[in-house]
């Protein structure tokens, strides 16, 4: 599965099968909210912020491309990020994007 941030592949037709996404809504584990709140007294990066994200966004792909191969789809085009926190210490990703069958 090609998974592509522009509207085209080069060279190639395609055929538009519609948006494709996947979610997943992340919490925050009461340790790394701890250390997390520690290390904004010093500043520096939230490493355990950082990689609870990583995962999320991992996750939000692996579902958008699950979506993908349900329309028997070859690549995801224009994909897209969001985020938004849906109350104190969760937080939604989202991965969206067009599923596109190339013609050969």
């Amino acid at each position: 599965m090609k998974l592509l941030n522009i509207d085209y592949i080069p060279g190639k037709e395609i055929e538009d099968l519609g948006m494709v996404k996947g979610t997943v809504v992340m919490s925050k584990n009461i340790g790394k909210d701890f250390m997390a709140g520690m290390k904004t007294l010093v500043g520096g990066e939230l490493v355990g912020y950082t990689e609870m994200l990583n995962e999320a966004r991992q996750i939000a792909v692996k579902r958008m491309v699950d979506e993908a191969e349900a329309l028997n789809a070859d690549a995801v085009l224009n994909i897209r990020y969001g985020s938004s926190s849906l109350m104190q210490g969760a937080a939604e990703v989202l991965a969206y994007g067009t599923a596109v069958k190339i013609k050969e």
